[in-house]
């Protein structure tokens, strides 16, 4: 049996939106995940600042590595690699991110694996259910992102199969409950209303489920404003809103669309597992229904926990990790922020198109000077 300790380790930072995340983790096993929030910071405004939230990770960056490190139990000096977050996201927060990321690889003489947000969360499964099945379908939910998307090779063949064409998900969840004057976040404030609510109360529209319609596409601006319309007709006829109604209703109206497409995708691709990542799949009733579908149709549904659905660096590190593994090309030192690096792209290699995994040995990327001098 290997020795788990010949398992690469690696760092992983993720700083795409308003978290700064770090974590640590060797193979598929997850030693920290330490999370910096600003969400706080954002609350009053409705929804993220892109200034405010450079500024916080700024702030959080080196007191987050250092709480991981602890957690972790390790040192700087013993890591395989430094992965992070390279996009897509907010350009001036990944450009934080990087340039730690960088900051920290050369210090420490280790390699810099600037890998992409939406395949990272995918890779976050393989710390929850151990390794990616591949082929593996993913339907990826947040703020900022509804995908479907293809992957036979986590680190090198990630297919885009549908997208949003507007509103992603999360986006719509925010703005309902802003509508609904429930505050921001909306996702968990409408998931716990919904829960006392009657999801088949309003039917609201399911958007993009028509016949002629892209099959693997999602649209939710259409419910958005069907939802905010609905609501504004009750207040000026000076009626009550049934906020659990209305979030119960609007909340099966997402989920009834992401479920029913993510099982056609599976099927239509021949592939047995879907996975569900991104930080509306802590759902609950996203989680509910895709079990039922995924159990009807004969797919296997892999979810991880809730806290690693959220933007963080284990999956980063998770996908660096397996990036190291597969002896995948390390990035060069002008790795830089993409903001809209494409799903295509799982990682940004560098010239180089392989490199030693074995522990301590030098890349032809990182300078010599930097593995005594500069990191104590």
């Amino acid at each position: 049996m290997a020795d788990p300790r010949d398992e690469p380790l690696v760092l992983g930072i993720e700083t795409s939106c308003d978290e700064t995340g770090v974590g640590i983790v060797r193979g598929t096993t997850l030693l920290a995940d330490a999370v910096a929030s600003s969400v706080d910071e954002h609350a009053r405004f409705g929804g993220v600042v892109p200034e405010v939230a450079s500024r916080a990770h700024l702030e959080a960056m080196v007191p987050t590595i250092e709480r991981a490190l602890k957690e972790a139990r390790v040192s700087a000096k013993d890591l395989d690699g430094i992965a992070v977050t390279a996009g897509p996201g907010l350009a001036g927060a990944l450009l934080v991110g990087v340039s730690a990321a960088k900051a920290y690889a050369y210090a420490l003489g280790k390699p810099l694996y600037g890998v992409n947000h939406l395949a990272s969360h995918i890779c976050v499964d393989q710390l929850e259910h151990g390794p990616l099945p591949e082929p593996t379908m993913a339907l990826l939910v947040s703020g900022g992102h509804s995908s479907l998307l293809l992957s036979t090779d986590i680190t090198a063949d990630v297919r885009p199969m549908g997208a949003t064409i507007d509103d992603a998900a999360g986006e719509a969840f925010d703005k309902i409950a802003r509508v609904l004057n429930l505050g921001f976040p909306g996702g968990p404030v409408i998931d716990r209303y919904a829960r006392e609510g009657d999801p088949a109360a309003i039917a609201f529209p399911r958007g993009l489920t028509g016949p002629r319609d892209p099959a693997y596409d999602f649209s939710f601006s259409g419910l958005k404003t069907a939802v905010a319309r609905w609501i504004e007709a009750k207040r000026a006829a000076g009626e009550e809103v049934p906020v659990r109604d209305v979030a119960a209703s609007f909340q099966e109206a997402v989920v009834d669309v992401l479920t029913r497409k993510a099982v056609r995708a599976c099927k239509d691709a021949g592939v047995d597992h879907l996975m569900i990542g991104g930080g509306v799949a802590a759902n609950s009733r996203l989680r509910t229904l895709a079990q039922e579908r995924c159990e009807a149709a004969g797919i296997r549904l892999r979810v991880p926990r809730p806290k690693l659905c959220t933007d963080n660096g284990a999956m980063v590190a998770a996908l660096g990790a397996e990036m190291v593994r597969r002896d995948r090309a390390a990035s060069d030192w002008d790795l830089s922020a993409d903001s809209s690096l494409p799903v295509t792209d799982p990682h940004v290699p560098g010239t180089a198109q392989t490199h030693p995994h074995a522990h301590g040995h030098s890349h032809d990327h990182v300078h010599e000077v930097s593995k005594e001098n500069l990191y104590s």
